[in-house]
């Protein structure tokens, strides 16, 4: 099993996840309900969806989203212990909260959250997958050590949940360029791509690492 820094080896393959998975009907996503959110960065209103699978989604937005100008957008899949429990392995925790300020900041954006634990493999596998890395493994051969792949998200769910608020054009907020090109096979038009600052700690290192080298994420320079 690899060590959590051998990702910095040259014959080291780069991970090229799929975005589009087998299990996710877009068809059978349905809008719930939606209702005001206020947060501390400010008034959002909330939509629910549900999918195929029973699995429960939102979109957060604030002001017009629907004007046909391009939208500052953060797709974000659920990291429970990174979001919720502060957990430090991971930079998922700041970079919701970040995307939020932004949003609140400029007075207009969506964020959409995803129900895609542990880069879809659930939250019982990643605890699993932590046990991996506490051993030396990095994230990418944890996950496949596991039987799965190194990402299993899917982002097909995206495109109903976005027609349903009308937003077409995207301010991406992300570090990882595919999912840009997920966006894009999808029929958005992404205008920019934003990038984040995640602060470098010792629990996080091998991490941001990983995600830089073996999955093709442009880091930026700490921020701490």
């Amino acid at each position: 099993m690899k060590s959590a820094h051998e990702s910095n080896r040259a014959d080291v393959l780069l991970c090229t996840p799929s975005w589009h998975g087998p299990n996710m009907a877009v068809d059978d996503v349905r809008f719930v309900a939606s209702s005001r959110l206020p947060t501390r960065w400010g008034l959002f209103t909330a939509y629910g969806f549900v999918d195929s699978a029973g699995k429960e989604h939102l979109v957060l937005a604030m002001g017009n989203v629907s004007s046909g100008e391009p939208i500052l957008a953060r797709i974000h899949s659920e990291c429970l212990t990174g979001d919720a429990l502060f957990s430090l392995r991971c930079d998922c925790g700041f970079q919701l909260r970040t995307a939020l300020k932004i949003i609140g900041k400029e007075k207009r954006g969506v964020l959409l959250y995803l129900r895609q634990e542990g880069r879809g493999i659930g939250l019982h596998n990643k605890i699993k997958a932590y046990d991996l890395q506490d051993k030396g493994a990095d994230t990418v051969d944890a996950n496949v050590h596991l039987g799965f792949e190194a990402d299993a998200r899917s982002y097909d769910i995206c495109k109903p949940m976005l027609d349903h608020i009308g937003v077409y054009r995207l301010r991406l907020l992300t570090n990882n360029p595919s999912k840009v090109t997920a966006m894009r096979e999808l029929g958005f038009e992404v205008v920019k791509r934003i990038s984040f600052a995640s602060p470098r700690t010792p629990h996080n290192e091998a991490y941001l690492d990983t995600k830089a080298h073996r999955m093709g994420h442009l880091i930026e320079p700490d921020a701490s």
